[in-house]
């Protein structure tokens, strides 16, 4: 009897190691893959990664812009300090030329006398 059992043992003994062998290649087939994230997720990653880049991009547009006018403003200022600069020194110059001795002298190159019945007197600024 103990031959027997061990004869049907050993004949036993490959179906037994086949059996084992499709049970392992049957679990490695079933071995589900493991997704770290789901189609949806993927579809929600992209649109926030989207929709981060388009806030990027106008944000850097606008500073753009606003560099831009910074620019004009600072060159418009430029002329106006130019212009007050250019208006003193015509103010200036406007005194220098209407004073009385030059206008006097003035007169006097011209030909032009003094005649005191027709001097009006004008309030000035």
């Amino acid at each position: 009897m103990a031959v027997r059992v061990r004869q049907t043992y050993i004949q036993q003994q490959p179906e037994i190691l086949e059996q084992e062998q499709r049970q392992m290649q049957q679990a490695v087939k079933k071995k589900p893959q493991v997704k770290f994230f789901t189609a949806g997720e993927k579809f929600l990653f992209i649109i926030f990664a989207v929709v981060v880049a388009s806030f990027a991009i106008s944000i850097l547009h606008i500073q753009g812009e606003i560099q831009a006018v910074s620019m004009e403003i600072q060159s418009i200022e430029r002329e106006i300090i130019e212009v007050n600069n250019n208006n003193v020194d015509l103010k200036v110059r406007v005194s220098e030329l209407s004073t009385h001795e030059r206008i006097w002298e003035k007169a006097k190159e011209l030909g032009l006398t003094l005649n005191e019945k027709n001097v009006k007197v004008v309030p000035g600024e």
